[in-house]
């Protein structure tokens, strides 16, 4: 038992550390705020984080319209 419970831990460790590595490349990016797979990344990330990653993205691209997930209420501004 304690052989599966290692094996799903292992597993669960390389998922969050892919996709945090993945989420982090596109915060961070230089050319464009509108990868598909990161901000579908971004959008699934909890609110304090995704919020970091939209100011990120914001000071970036200052010019940009807002992927989904970074925007306002009103769909047009940054959150």
């Amino acid at each position: 038992m304690q052989k599966a419970a290692r094996t799903i831990l292992i597993i669960m460790i390389a998922f969050v550390i892919f996709f945090g590595q993945r989420w982090y490349a596109y915060v961070t990016n230089k050319t464009s705020p509108y990868n598909e797979v990161g901000i579908d990344l971004n959008s699934a990330m909890p609110a304090p984080i995704r919020k970091w990653g939209c100011d990120k993205l914001h000071a970036t691209f200052p010019k940009a319209q807002p992927p989904n997930g970074c925007q306002a209420d009103d769909g047009k501004s940054w959150m």
